[in-house]
């Protein structure tokens, strides 16, 4: 039997549980119809094709993340900032493993530039102006924050650090450590 009241946005919404269930690379509109019980003929006046479901999916996470990270970040600075902006990022892929990885699916420069990735740009930037930390370092900055938070991410939520001691635990709060003490004592050019 069909289901109504379908939307592009409640077809998103399935979407990004479908993706923490079986992985983002496994989202279809096919399997999307399938846990609606529709043809998928019937979802493509919702949506225009798989690459425009998962480009939802990705704005979706995009924005679950920077209001997570926006609420985490309020009133913090310094490292106190550094330390809940990591977290954000590391319990949402814990929490959302297919969603996360569905903010990192490359968007189109028009659809980038209207997403919430800005927003996470703009928090990012806003947690080095703690470090003072001037163009191009900031922006180098920002790259690295980047690099170490989805980094460490992904190797732990693939198995990486399961078979080895010290807990990864210890060394995400280490990373983070090390991360602040870089960013206080920036290499010069």
């Amino acid at each position: 039997m069909g289901y109504a009241g379908l939307t592009a946005e409640r077809l998103a919404r399935a979407g990004a549980e479908l993706a923490d269930e079986v992985g983002f690379e496994q989202v279809t509109v096919s399997e999307l119809a399938r846990r609606f019980d529709v043809k998928v003929a019937s979802l493509y006046s919702h949506l225009k094709n798989s690459r425009d479901l998962k480009t939802r999916i990705a704005l979706l996470a995009l924005e679950e993340l920077a209001d997570r990270a926006a609420e985490a970040l309020a009133g913090r600075a310094g490292k106190d900032a550094l330390t809940a902006f990591g977290h954000v990022y590391r319990d949402y892929a814990r929490e959302h493993p297919g969603r996360y990885a569905a903010a990192q699916f490359r968007l189109d420069p028009k659809t980038a530039a209207a997403s919430a990735g800005g927003r996470h740009a703009q928090m990012t930037r806003a947690i080095l102006r703690g470090y003072d930390l001037a163009e191009p370092d900031q922006t180098h900055a920002v790259r690295l924050l980047g690099s170490v938070f989805h980094g460490y991410v992904s190797l732990e939520l693939a198995g990486g650090f399961s078979h080895s001691s010290p807990d990864s635990e210890e060394s995400w709060s280490r990373a983070l450590d090390a991360l602040d003490a870089l960013l206080r004592n920036w290499p010069a050019a």
